[in-house]
């Protein structure tokens, strides 16, 4: 029986077979490697890992799709919204004897931002990750300071990844076809990030782009002085003009004050 797609789900079912060779190239999977794929959906890229790894685990929603792939014998299947998922667990369960899993998926363009986040959660457990993304999505992500695609986003993950955008996605590689341009996102987390709370740098990041078109004493400034905080810090400039190190530095010096 087809499936159709459903649009509250976001799905586009990836269907070109040069592309699929090309992603499944880029990710190398390995016999006996513990992975773990998100939004399967008809099994594209979970058919050619499956073979290439021995085992696979999935992350469906779509309670139609996950029936369909539990027939197949290589496949664990978890009927769940990812976001309810917790990788850590799930690393503990799948991952031995190296303790991490790697991450792939076609993530829905609708939630991909969330799921980013969601997965930051677990990234002690993450060996790395592979996504199809919107390539907007993606120009952010890899964005550097200085440029209209530089934010938020930028900066909560270059903190704990490093991460290069590796392979174009035409539209007409995905029924039905998207109406934006996908690629392909590799993310390896770091191995010695900067120790800061992942909570405070994102309120940080999140007040400093609050307004993005004014200078930082207008946002981050004021913040600033709320907290107290006394020590030195550029606000002459715009948010997207402090380089990810910066606001790694400011946090970590907001946690750590003279006094304390």
């Amino acid at each position: 029986m087809k499936h159709i797609p459903r649009k509250r789900f976001g799905q586009h079912f990836l269907t070109d077979r040069a592309i699929i060779d090309a992603i499944v190239d880029a990710i190398a999977p390995r016999a006996g490697q513990a992975m773990v794929e998100i939004g399967p959906g008809l099994a594209a890229l979970t058919q050619p890992l499956a073979e290439r790894l021995g085992r696979l685990t999935v992350i469906e929603l779509d309670r139609d799709l996950a029936q369909q792939l539990r027939s197949h014998p290589q496949l664990q299947v978890i009927q769940a919204d990812v976001l309810k998922v917790d990788f850590v667990q799930l690393a503990s369960e799948h991952a031995e004897p190296s303790g991490k899993i790697r991450v792939v998926g076609n993530l829905p363009y609708n939630i991909s931002t969330p799921i980013l986040f969601h997965l930051l959660d677990a990234v002690n457990v993450i060996e790395d990750q592979h996504f199809m993304l919107q390539k907007e999505v993606i120009d952010r992500m890899v964005a550097q300071p200085a440029t209209s695609d530089y934010g938020r986003l930028s900066v909560m993950l270059q903190w704990r990844y490093a991460m290069d955008n590796v392979l174009f996605v035409p539209p007409q590689s995905f029924e039905p076809p998207p109406r934006v341009d996908s690629a392909i996102v590799r993310m390896v987390p770091r191995a010695a990030p900067a120790q800061l709370s992942a909570g405070l740098l994102s309120e940080v990041v999140r007040v400093a782009f609050s307004q993005r078109r004014k200078l930082l004493r207008h946002s981050l400034g004021k913040w600033l002085e709320q907290k107290q905080y006394v020590r030195p810090f550029d606000l002459q400039r715009r948010a997207e003009e402090v380089p990810v190190d910066e606001y790694v530095a400011l946090t970590q010096a907001l946690q750590n004050p003279p006094d304390a």
